[in-house]
């Protein structure tokens, strides 16, 4: 519709200069003007082709915007004759001054010098063999600096609008990119939150699942222990509901003014003794074992280093088999934070009978929930492997994680560290 507009706007204004041409061609002929004293000489009287010429003349701008440099030189053409053939030009002069603007305005630096070097050329040549001839070179001047600034106004509109679609183009490339980086940050918040209840959800589950198979095998037998088994898996159902709503709870809304998710501390470090306290009532003998002098750490390496624990002790709960220890070493070096979790895999060595403390596991230590498939090749890779592996990448850590030489299964990660810290 603009362009559209834009045209019409172009046809207008030729058909209004080649009206005025024509009429002032007609109207001020060399008699009426030496009648008011201006000298005419040599100057032909108004004829059909000198009509025809003015028209000509006044055209091309119907099509300045399309094609500015065409309509120029077509301009030009009967300009020139107009002046060398001594016929009064009206206003069609001003025909040629808005099309030298619009090839400036609308072309690049070299065709509006080649258009500002035509014009002036087309000028000199039509005055210069015209039979009235120049007063003076002052008028010389005179057209050549009037032209030179309608050059250079097309010139500064041009660089003007190239700088205004600059700007636009650069808005836009900001926009796309702050939206680009807006959908990363809420796809790697995801993927946190993911991992987190992964983690919280595998862990907490086998202790329950483990738990609650080892109070329906003593239900019978001794009911105290089933109740003591019952009462077991009920607080670590409260711990995983409580876990969960401190991870989800930065994604509530409320609509009341100062409503505040219920947040809690991540766990960390400091909570190894009550996880491995945990696994002790769940059935897998656990040691913690500290070495070094503990450092205050970074929140993510933190966490990240808990939850590795946590993923290795539920892999052993759920495939070290019955009777299996395992083994949870924390070392604490100046520049470096050691964790490893391992175990010996005894699953086919016989066990005691299936109790709240020694619960019977599947033959042989699988490397279930995507630890591998060295063992049990069917099994894909999972989310446990893969979360652990981008919490250790994301802070630079070196990981682990296979089968011992003498039996059992090892997790283990170095995690760096920048000052001590």
């Amino acid at each position: 519709m603009r362009i559209d507009r834009s045209r019409l706007h172009d046809t207008v204004l030729a058909g209004v200069v080649a009206g005025a041409s024509v009429a002032l061609f007609v109207l001020y002929g060399p008699d009426r003007l030496q009648a008011e004293g201006v000298p005419v000489e040599g100057m032909r009287p108004p004829d059909p082709f000198g009509a025809l010429l003015l028209v000509l003349a006044c055209a091309p701008l119907a099509v300045r915007r399309r094609w500015p440099l065409a309509a120029l030189c077509a301009g030009l053409v009967p300009e020139t004759l107009l002046n060398a053939m001594g016929y009064g030009t009206g206003v069609s002069s001003l025909s040629g001054m808005v099309l030298l603007y619009s090839v400036a305005s609308y072309r690049g630096l070299a065709i509006s010098l080649v258009a500002l070097v035509l014009t002036l050329i087309a000028f000199v040549t039509g005055a210069a063999g015209g039979p009235a001839g120049v007063a003076s070179w002052n008028e010389y001047v005179v057209v050549a600096v009037v032209m030179v600034a309608v050059w250079g106004a097309g010139r500064s509109l041009r660089l003007r609008r190239a700088y205004l679609e600059e700007l636009r183009d650069r808005a836009a490339r900001l926009e796309r990119a702050h939206a680009a980086d807006t959908r990363a940050a809420r796809a790697e918040e995801r993927s946190r939150i993911a991992r987190e209840l992964h983690d919280v959800v595998a862990h907490h589950v086998s202790v329950m699942t483990v738990q609650a198979a080892a109070a329906r095998r003593v239900l019978a037998a001794d009911p105290d222990l089933a109740r003591e088994a019952l009462s077991a898996i009920e607080h670590t159902g409260r711990l995983a509901m409580a876990e969960m709503r401190n991870i989800v709870g930065v994604l509530r809304t409320d609509s009341r003014p100062g409503a505040r998710a219920e947040l809690g501390p991540q766990p960390g470090m400091r909570d190894l003794p009550a996880l491995v306290e945990q696994m002790r009532e769940a059935g897998l003998a656990t040691r913690l074992r500290v070495e070094g002098e503990p450092v205050s750490l970074p929140a993510g390496v933190d966490l990240a280093a808990y939850r590795l624990v946590q993923e290795g002790l539920t892999n052993s709960l759920r495939h070290a088999g019955a009777g299996a220890k395992a083994v949870v070493t924390v070392r604490h070096e100046p520049h470096e934070l050691d964790v490893r979790v391992e175990d010996d895999g005894r699953g086919t060595a016989p066990g005691p009978q299936p109790t709240p403390q020694s619960t019977p596991q599947p033959a042989g230590h699988g490397w279930a929930d995507g630890w591998g498939a060295a063992r049990e090749p069917a099994l894909p890779p999972g989310h446990g492997l893969l979360g652990i592996r981008e919490r250790v990448a994301l802070y630079g850590g070196i990981l682990n994680i296979g089968p011992l030489p003498g039996g059992g299964f090892e997790v283990r990660a170095r995690f760096p560290l920048k000052d001590g810290q």
